[in-house]
């Protein structure tokens, strides 16, 4: 049950979102979301959960895109959860859907990142991210990962990881979160540390990301195209973190991390179709449909790229945006193990 509260000039403020969900596998859950938005793209974020059987969540964070007058990008938080659902299929682009394994994620991570901008579009940050990892038995039928794949790094034990990174983003977008033009290029390279493996410890990440829109005269359609490339080099490197395609954000027909492996290349497509626009709960509200196709696939070696290994998910999405702050979104796509749907509150690219 969305609460929406607005200042005197009808702009959103406060986004409060408490909900109860009833899940087969893991009983009921409270959940309370809590969004501040403030002149300027500054947003902050607070989400608490808690659920009859092992999950629970609690989430902060805080981004300020025009720091210190503009100057500036500046974000940082930190989060803590239990995810009694995750699944485990192997490593590879060849991993089936019989070898499906179960597994509780238990993670603390934070991360910060200080960002300057060269110019107007341009910006060059650094930051550093946290990550402690266990895995624990998971809520499901089916059988447990440490039972199955523990061979594979990351799956025995607990891992800590720290991550250093530069990044580079070049961003004509009219706007970060509802934009409606424009093209976004972000880079990254990152030194990560496993303080646990001290056999190989250090391995690097690198990712390569390209998003354009492509609005019709009116903008009532906007064509939007994403294109990423990653990269992981290291040996021993957890699976969780190397490359992953399926969940919300790519390959939507599959669920999150079916295919995961150390390097990845994606490419997806989507239409932005605007329905309807009404007042809802005090505030202007847009609509929208989004057909879309996501593809990619992963691997362990650059040499082993071939079309045919390509997985392609089509499906449609629909939105619901205040702007110029929020999205809401579900989003179904299909693939050749049934399909998945996904609910967020931003778009997927």
């Amino acid at each position: 049950m969305p609460i929406m509260l607005t200042d005197p000039d009808g702009e959103l403020k406060y986004l409060m979102a408490p909900m109860v969900i009833h899940n087969s596998i893991v009983g009921t859950r409270g959940v309370f979301n809590l969004f501040r938005y403030e002149p300027g793209g500054r947003e902050t974020r607070f989400i608490a959960s808690l659920t009859e059987k092992i999950e629970r969540k609690i989430l902060f964070s805080y981004t300020d895109p025009a720091f210190s007058n503009g100057r500036y990008f500046l974000q940082f938080g930190g989060t803590y959860f239990k995810n009694a659902t995750s699944r485990f299929f192997g490593i590879g682009q060849d991993s089936v859907a019989a070898d499906e394994t179960n597994y509780t994620a238990r993670e603390y991570r934070a991360n910060w990142r200080f960002g300057i901008y060269v110019n107007e579009v341009t910006q060059i940050s650094v930051g550093q991210r946290f990550r402690d990892v266990q895995l624990q038995p998971g809520a499901t039928d089916l059988p447990y990962t440490v039972e199955r794949f523990g061979d594979v790094p990351g799956v025995n034990g607990e891992s800590t990881i720290i991550g250093h990174r530069a990044s580079f983003h070049y961003d004509t977008r009219n706007n970060l979160v509802t934009p409606t033009d424009g093209m976004a290029v972000t880079a990254y390279a990152e030194l990560g540390q496993n303080l646990r493996n001290g056999d190989h410890p250090v391995y690097s990440r690198y990712e390569l990301e390209v998003k354009q829109l492509f609005p019709s005269e009116s903008k009532r359609a906007i064509l939007v195209v994403r294109a990423d490339l990653q990269a992981t080099i290291g040996t021993q490197v957890p699976f969780f973190e190397q490359s992953s395609l399926g969940g919300q954000n790519n390959l939507r027909g599959f669920g999150v991390d079916r295919f995961i492996d150390k390097h990845l290349v994606a490419f997806s497509i989507e239409e932005r179709i605007h329905i309807a626009r009404m007042r809802v709960a005090g505030v202007m509200a847009d609509f929208e449909v989004a057909p879309f196709i996501d593809s990619g696939q992963v691997f362990g070696d650059f040499k082993d790229v071939s079309f045919k290994d390509y997985r392609f998910t089509p499906g449609a999405g629909f939105r619901g945006i205040v702007r110029p702050n929020v999205v809401g979104r579900v989003d179904y796509g299909y693939s050749r193990e049934g399909g998945a749907v996904f609910a967020g509150l931003d778009f997927p690219y």
